[in-house]
């Protein structure tokens, strides 16, 4: 098993999971707001760690790059 970037969905994105956003800005989603500003086809990751706060909305069928444990070749 090896970490590879995958392509998801946002709505399929996890707290605790390493992002890449697409202008290429990598955060780690310490949350999610599911409803940002109560509307439900937008949702925001929330990073809140020692080194930064930060907040992105996007739309739930937004592509995004997760960092996760895929099977080696």
């Amino acid at each position: 098993m090896t970490e590879s970037w995958v392509t998801v969905t946002a709505a399929d994105v996890q707290a605790g999971e390493q992002i890449r956003l697409p202008a290429g800005l990598e955060m780690h989603v310490s949350r999610i707001e599911p409803a940002f500003f109560g509307m439900p086809d937008l949702l925001a990751f929330i990073e809140d760690t020692a080194a930064r706060w930060y907040k992105q909305p996007m739309p739930r069928t937004a592509d995004v790059e997760v960092l996760r444990l895929t099977e080696s070749a």
